[in-house]
């Protein structure tokens, strides 16, 4: 069945709110001119930031106790290419998806037909050694690049470049590359020997990677390894790109990360000496949340994006670092969610470009500690709402996608071809 949301759907529900947003974006127009800003330009900035989807992000989520399955789940990786379609359709800010295998295995020539008819490519792949898959030959419970055993470790290997390969075909250029890999008691591993053995299969995985290709390390602090983990934090994870060589770099989620954490010194710290590669984007209350992006803490995000923002001034085009939302939806329509995810991430990322960066480094220079402060709040403060707005009309998508997601039926349409998932079983989807 055809569930695509209809481009007059968009229309209407744009005609019905343009004189609204016609106001919005003439007050915000006189607002930046006072301050010497040309809210063209920034539109048109806003029209170019683009966030890839996570494949497993349409489908509900789940903690270590239940899941609870939404209403017309993705049943199969097709699903989730138009459930993805749908969220570039309305907010126009996310052209890409990010394919976890073997979750999302299929004909790569059949992923690239639908994804092209629904206005999307594809980003970096995932490979998965975390968990064990049926007719697998080693089981991954005490680990995969860096298991003892040298036969799990190959077999680890294989499933990366295997990973590699699909990439290749789908017209990916990156393969992200996460491991549970750890201890839960002390002295259940020797530590260092363990880090030589993922940094030796590692090195076999990036001898694999075509030449335009990118490998991006990503640390998390803890779990399922409680006690050590091996890539567990940004300093890990930059010894593991530097080992490798250029075309390893590392990326950043922000839920992996220590409550408290300078992140936003961390973007600084890996972009100095040339590894910053990309990010996952979500948010925590606790730990590793995977909350909506922006959820919880906005100003940090802006953070996050102010340091971008100034690397890329400071670096110009060459620097294109990959960005994701990572997230799991629990009790919200994943949809909604990731329509939601994508507008903050994208927010901050303007809110960060109007920081006066002239003015900042003056104030920076002169020790003047208010004013820089101030200056960074200011931009913060500002509404930059419209201007998200305006260009995702612009582009052909929605004034307020949720709205307009919601206006569509999309959801009920397609639980009546997906059928309901009972049960309630525990982990992500």
């Amino acid at each position: 069945m055809n569930t695509r949301i209809a481009p007059e759907l968009v229309e209407q529900h744009n005609r019905a709110r343009q004189s609204e947003l016609d106001a919005d974006y003439s007050a915000l127009a006189a607002h930046l001119q006072r301050r010497h800003v040309d809210i063209e330009a920034l539109t048109q900035r806003a029209g170019q930031f683009a966030v890839a989807i996570p494949s497993w992000g349409v489908g509900t989520g789940g903690t270590r106790f239940a899941r609870f399955p939404g209403v017309g789940e993705p049943r199969h990786v097709f699903d989730k290419l138009d459930d993805c379609g749908v969220i570039q359709h309305l907010t126009r800010a996310t052209p890409t998806v990010s394919l976890h295998i073997p979750w999302d295995d299929a004909d790569p020539s059949a992923l690239r037909e639908q994804a092209s008819s629904l206005g999307l490519a594809f980003d970096a792949m995932n490979s998965n050694t975390f968990q064990n898959q049926e007719h697998q030959a080693y089981s991954y419970k005490f680990g995969s690049l860096s298991h003892t055993d040298q036969a799990t470790r190959e077999q680890a290997i294989e499933h990366n470049i295997r990973c590699i390969e699909i990439g290749k075909a789908l017209g990916s250029e990156a393969l992200t590359v996460w491991v549970g890999d750890g201890s839960n008691f002390p002295g259940q591993v020797h530590m260092g020997q363990q880090f030589d053995r993922y940094l030796e299969a590692l090195q076999a995985v990036y001898v694999a990677l075509p030449d335009s290709w990118q490998l991006f390390t990503e640390h998390k602090m803890y779990e399922p390894a409680f006690y050590s983990t091996v890539v567990q934090d940004w300093g890990s994870s930059y010894l593991i790109a530097s080992e490798l060589g250029p075309k390893a770099s590392c990326l950043v989620d922000l839920g992996h990360h220590a409550p408290n954490v300078n992140i936003e010194m961390i973007v600084s710290r890996l972009a100095r000496f040339g590894k910053l590669g990309g990010f996952h984007f979500n948010d925590s209350k606790y730990g590793d949340d995977d909350l909506d992006s922006g959820s919880i803490d906005p100003y940090r995000l802006f953070l996050v994006f102010n340091e971008l923002v100034d690397i890329e001034k400071r670096q110009g085009s060459s620097f294109k670092p990959a960005y994701m939302l990572d997230q799991s939806h629990n009790v919200t329509d994943p949809i909604e969610s990731l329509m939601s995810s994508a507008i903050e991430v994208q927010r901050a990322f303007i809110q960060a470009s109007l920081v006066d960066r002239e003015a900042l480094a003056g104030y920076q220079a002169d020790n003047d500690v208010m004013m820089a402060s101030q200056t960074l709040k200011q931009a913060f403060r500002t509404d930059v709402d419209p201007i998200l707005r305006q260009s995702r009309k612009q582009q052909g998508g929605a004034i307020d996608p949720v709205a307009a997601y919601r206006e569509s039926g999309y959801r009920q349409a397609v639980s009546t071809a997906r059928p309901a998932i009972s049960g309630s079983s525990s982990g992500i989807v």
